[in-house]
């Protein structure tokens, strides 16, 4: 934080100190700080004072006091003591009180919170308000001494200490301004992402295919990275599944026009012209067609595999219709990245009558996780971070889905499927979804977290059916799990049926990214998928 300077310049306390009582300093200094000072009581003593309950104005601040106690009951010095008030506390009751105009009585009403406990009030109701200029402990005074006693006997010094406290009060209740200001403006940013985001019905169809290609070039651009084909590529419960399914089926391919939707490296496209499909057109954004042409041409099928960039909503195919569409679409939680609804208008747009989608069947997966370990180290962490209370984090990191590998034994309850679709029939409106779940506990123990999964299968038209899991039961996927913590453990007993609602949606502003929103017991609690 940067050192506060004065007003008047870069000096210090003890420096302002010393030009007023200095041996060395001018007289003339001398003189102009006497007549400033003077000019200071002068003011003080002929600025009235408005009562704080009646419209009546006082001469000063001790009258105006007086005048409180005798005329309305109140004293403010008692008030004080009551609340033990400080200098912040002090400042909120005079505003609150001026703001209100409450009945006196009510100031010394027990117990809490204090009606002027909220920051509004560190705002001044009435402008160079003099018993905002007060210390509090000049009220209270000395005991068996009256308030304010010694004020017309206070020295040269104490009136500048008194002016130093009130500058410091003044500077501190315009910091805490700024902050509430902050706040305020932080609220609105977060009521507007609330709006934004409402979800009054299903999103409107074309949600991705109505992005333009600047908005898009980020995702598209995430896939010009050769890792990220390579880590897919290596995942061999995808890959060999893929792989399995075009082998194992020939005559699903066999003298078919097949469109792969996001060909990538050209693996998929590759399959189907090693299960005999007759052309095979391959679309893609990223660059990494490129290479993709390539391969192709060093495998020896550029005569039945024909790569096309671009995307699948913007071009226009050299066919009008195809036999099959396959393609490798799914995102975290399955739906990230909504990939989907690209391979939904290809289906739309190309797909013969009679033809097909793969994969075809999916479904989505919950159950409930209980890793005290996992849940320290990413959420309570925050409580005490080397000594320092930091627990506002959470507000922040717990609504950040996260994508781990989540191992079977810290799974708490039995799986529910909270969703299935086939992709030869769904509609892309109804890829947002809400769903009622119950969750069946299998331990007695603390529910940390849900977790998140899918399933996919290659069904229709199969006589060699193919399907895989992404969940914790089976072998490693680079989809890993979905893990949504919750912020607060839910204590769950074996056999318990736990009982809640996910709603999973598109966000407005990014319909790449997800919003999912789980209720569980008298919670709601939404995370960011992006």
């Amino acid at each position: 934080m940067a050192e506060r300077t004065d007003a008047r310049g870069d000096e210090t306390t003890d420096d302002r100190l010393a030009l007023t009582h200095g041996d060395d300093v001018d007289n003339d200094d001398d003189d102009d700080d006497e007549e400033q000072w003077q000019w200071m009581e002068e003011d003080g003593q002929q600025l009235p004072v408005s009562c704080l309950f009646c419209d009546r104005s006082l001469s000063s601040v001790p009258a105006t006091i007086q005048h409180c106690s005798s005329e309305h009951h109140l004293n403010l010095a008692d008030v004080i003591r009551t609340h033990n008030l400080d200098d912040y506390g002090y400042i909120k009751m005079i505003n609150f009180i001026r703001s209100t105009r409450c009945d006196p009585s009510l100031l010394m009403a027990p117990g809490a919170p204090l009606p002027w406990g909220g920051d509004d009030f560190l705002r001044p109701v009435l402008p160079d308000d003099p018993l905002l200029q007060t210390d509090p402990e000049e009220i209270c005074g000395d005991e068996g001494s009256p308030p304010l006693a010694r004020r017309a006997s206070d020295s040269h010094d104490a009136l500048l200490q008194r002016a130093e406290a009130a500058e410091e009060r003044a500077w501190r209740a315009e910091e805490a301004l700024a902050r509430a200001l902050e706040d305020l403006s932080k609220l609105k940013v977060l009521v507007q992402d609330l709006v934004l985001n409402a979800s009054p019905g299903p999103a409107p169809q074309g949600g991705v295919a109505a992005l333009r290609d600047d908005e898009d070039e980020a995702y598209f651009s995430s896939y010009g990275h050769y890792s990220i084909h390579q880590e897919m590529l290596k995942d061999d419960v995808r890959t060999r599944s893929y792989r399995d399914f075009m082998y194992g089926n020939p005559d699903v391919f066999r003298d078919k026009v097949v469109l792969d939707v996001g060909c990538g490296t050209g693996i998929l496209s590759m399959f189907a012209a090693r299960s005999g499909a007759k052309k095979v057109l391959a679309v893609d954004q990223s660059e990494i067609i490129y290479q993709a042409m390539d391969i192709v041409r060093s495998n020896g099928l550029e005569d039945t595999i024909t790569l096309i960039k671009g995307r699948i909503e913007d071009i226009r195919l050299p066919v009008e219709k195809v036999d099959v569409i396959v393609s490798e679409w799914m995102g975290y939680f399955l739906l990230f990245e909504s990939m989907l609804d690209s391979v939904l208008f290809a289906r739309d747009t190309y797909l013969s009558d009679g033809g097909s989608v793969y994969p075809d069947l999916c479904s989505i997966s919950l159950a409930a996780a209980g890793d005290k370990r996992k849940h320290q180290d990413c959420i309570a962490f925050w409580d005490d971070v080397y000594g320092f209370n930091m627990s506002c984090m959470k507000k922040a990191v717990v609504p950040e889905a996260l994508v781990e590998v989540v191992t079977a034994d810290k799974l708490i309850s039995e799986p529910t499927v909270v969703q299935t679709m086939d992709c030869s029939r769904v509609r892309p409106s109804e890829l947002d979804f809400t769903s009622d779940f119950s969750l069946k506990m299998t331990h007695t123990t603390d529910c940390t977290a849900i977790v998140g999964y899918f399933d996919v299968s290659f069904d229709s038209g199969c006589s060699n059916k193919v399907t895989f899991s992404t969940g914790p039961q089976g072998p490693r996927t680079h989809w890993k799990q979905t893990l949504f913590l919750l912020e607060k453990p839910l204590p769950v007993r074996a056999g318990e049926e736990l009982q809640g609602k996910i709603a999973v949606r598109k966000n407005r502003k990014d319909p790449r990214s997800l919003l999912v929103t789980f209720e569980l017991r008298d919670r709601k609690l939404t995370y960011s998928l992006q």
